[in-house]
């Protein structure tokens, strides 16, 4: 009966840091998916250039390489009263709704875009740690579903800046960046009230190392994880299983955003659709990914991890080449589903394998970064890549290209899962 309450005591705590952090993250991407919808036309009252105002756009990814692992270990090295994670919450999202509301007063290029850089780099600043108190909280074995209810919650962020832009922008332009913001707050007012960070299991355990490390006299209590050091375990130790998830990450991520970025192009080339017709071909596919994210985290609680991972991308990969070999518009838009739902096979685990891999409880933020360090850059490479393979051989074979990515990725994956396999195996020998 005692064990039985304890189980139940668990699951209702999971469940509430997942709601906790669910809401975090939905309070930031409403603001991000909202900025990226209405920031490019403020820029259009300042700039001509199509390609001025993409390089600006694309400034927030820029920093998220850097700012997102530097803050990530910033916060593992944190000690206070309220833990590592909260009290960098309770200051930088009122600060971003605040520079978020202002955005659209800034009625000179020069304040606009400063506006835009510091709202970029407190944004950017606040998400890996966001995203770290769930591994804070969520014991490795039920992390999954957990991530599959955070990205459920970062995908419906797009209907509500459809539904903002839908129901205020056009009367009243600077109003609707005040939901958005709005939201945030309520959000960050729920974090720091409900949750307490210094009591979650991994901020005890980073505690319990300090002290062991206190007593051998090993290292220096004052002397953090540096973001070198991790890195340099991660580049040199044996075991490259971590490194090799991160490169993962990058190819599926050049992969994903291939399949995405460039489809309205596609559309209007390949499938002889108008811009909006061929901008609609991926509607129904996010609401595919919506359906299949929980799914996918049971599956791979059932059948491990790295499998549904390898499983994934190739039914994305089947996807790309049954999109390639019939090319309509109604079957891209199957192919395009097939491959949302084999995503979220990759999509729910890669984060939770990598925190999962990691050697402590003190560089699980700094881990998050890493993430957000590959799949920023797969974003960035992958569609650069495809374009260029396009500009050689056609439109037509675009899918087909990401298919190629998405290969790779599956040959990452299964290296990765004969890695641990070998490791266990070694373990269970010894």
């Amino acid at each position: 009966m005692a064990s039985a309450t304890r189980a139940e005591s668990r699951t209702a705590d999971t469940r509430r840091i997942t709601f906790y952090v669910a809401l975090a993250v939905f309070a930031q991407e409403s603001t991000w998916n909202f900025y990226d919808s209405r920031v490019p036309e403020l820029l259009r009252d300042h700039i001509a250039s199509a390609a001025v105002i993409g390089l600006i756009m694309g400034m927030d990814n820029l920093l998220g390489l850097f700012i997102q692992p530097y803050m990530g270990n910033r916060s593992d090295n944190t000690r206070t009263a309220w833990g590592r994670r909260i009290p960098y919450l309770a200051v930088m999202m009122p600060v971003g709704a605040a520079l978020f509301l202002l955005i659209p007063h800034m009625t000179s290029l020069g304040w606009l875009i400063l506006a835009i850089f510091l709202y970029a780099l407190v944004m950017n600043s606040s998400k890996p740690i966001s995203e770290s108190l769930m591994p804070d909280f969520i014991e490795p074995a039920r992390r999954s579903r957990a991530n599959a209810v955070v990205k459920i919650a970062s995908a419906l962020t797009v209907i509500v800046a459809a539904l903002v832009s839908l129901l205020l922008v056009d009367d009243h332009p600077k109003l609707a960046f005040a939901v958005p913001s709005g939201i945030m707050l309520v959000a960050v007012a729920v974090l720091v009230w409900r949750v307490r960070d210094n009591r979650s299991p991994a901020y005890q355990a980073a505690l319990a190392e300090d002290e062991a490390s206190a007593a051998t006299g090993s290292r220096d209590t004052n002397v953090k994880v540096k973001f070198r050091t991790v890195i340099s375990d991660l580049v040199f130790d044996s075991d490259r299983s971590r490194l090799l998830v991160i490169f993962a990450v990058f190819v599926f991520g050049g992969a994903w955003f291939s399949s995405r970025s460039l489809m309205t192009p596609y559309g209007v080339e390949v499938l002889g659709l108008s811009d909006g017709e061929a901008g609609g071909l991926t509607l129904p596919s996010g609401i595919v990914f919506i359906l299949a994210a929980f799914p996918a985290a049971l599956l791979a609680e059932r059948f491990g991890r790295l499998r549904v991972m390898a499983s994934g991308i190739s039914i994305l990969t089947a996807g790309m080449i049954l999109g390639t070999v019939f090319q309509s518009p109604t079957m891209t838009v199957v192919a395009l589903c097939l491959a949302a739902a084999g995503a979220t096979g990759f999509m729910i685990n890669a984060l939770v394998v990598l925190w999962n891999l990691a050697p402590s409880s003190r560089v699980l933020g700094t881990y998050t970064g890493l993430y957000t360090v590959g799949w920023a850059s797969g974003g960035f490479a992958g569609p650069a890549l495809v374009g260029l393979a396009v500009d050689l051989t056609g439109w037509h074979l675009m899918l087909l290209h990401t298919a190629v990515l998405a290969v790779i990725a599956v040959a990452l994956v299964i290296r990765v899962d004969r890695l641990r396999r070998a490791s266990d195996n070694r373990e269970s020998a010894e």
